[in-house]
């Protein structure tokens, strides 16, 4: 079973895999003793599919209830990785988790032992539902449509995170995974769909091209590299 490593491994000058200059082997040198490394990949994994029923339908105050248990809950059991994703387990240099438990539990299938550290900075953006009559009522599936679009647009965020809030910390997360990945090693994180996606426009901003885009079902991947 895969270690989670404390996140202070994961600041860029402490990464479980990082080499000194003076440390790395002649192949990463170039001729005048400079290190000559290709910026290594990244991957942005989203986890399985969660145990939580979302065979249901309920309000809004119900429905803030359900986010509750499925922000707590882990994974639906019998779940097979797809092996493109345990391949990229396998390249990873690093591998990140969410602290949240759908997330650990996730990297612990994809990584066959590998350890990997788990880090608060990748948990997903809130989703409080919209201030609606109670009379309302929706699956999970809508209202979670309905919670993001208040969220993002009308910065509805219930004293939670706030969009603006969340995009500061998906810049962190993206100039954290653009340091791990400057000496060359692949990076895998493991984490959630929307938040995912908000690291990704981060990694464009600064210069990453989109390699790999598999949608936003669980397991999909989006693989981020530099042009």
């Amino acid at each position: 079973m895969a270690d989670e490593l404390p996140a202070d491994h994961l600041s860029a000058d402490r990464s479980p895999v990082d080499r000194s200059p003076t440390d790395r082997s002649p192949a990463d040198r170039s001729p005048g003793g400079a290190t000559a490394s290709r910026p290594g990949a990244i991957t942005l994994a989203r986890h399985g599919e969660p145990a939580l029923s979302r065979k249901v339908r309920f309000n809004a105050p119900a429905y803030g209830d359900w986010w509750a248990l499925y922000e707590e809950g882990g994974l639906l059991p019998g779940q097979t990785p797809p092996e493109s994703l345990k391949a990229a387990a396998r390249r990873a240099g690093t591998i990140i988790a969410s602290t949240r438990r759908r997330s650990i539990e996730t990297a612990h299938a994809v990584t066959a032992g590998k350890a990997f550290a788990s880090d608060p900075l990748f948990i997903e953006a809130p989703l409080p539902p919209p201030p609606w009559p109670r009379w309302i009522k929706m699956s999970p599936q809508n209202w979670g449509f309905f919670a993001r679009f208040w969220w993002w647009f009308f910065n509805h965020h219930a004293g939670q995170e706030s969009r603006a809030q969340a995009e500061v910390r998906a810049d962190q997360a993206a100039e954290l995974l653009i340091g791990l990945s400057e000496g060359g090693q692949e990076v895998l994180v493991v984490a959630h769909g929307f938040f995912n996606t908000m690291i990704g426009l981060a990694l464009q901003k600064r210069g990453l091209k989109k390699t790999l885009d598999q949608g936003f079902k669980y397991w999909c991947v989006k693989r981020f590299e530099r042009a």
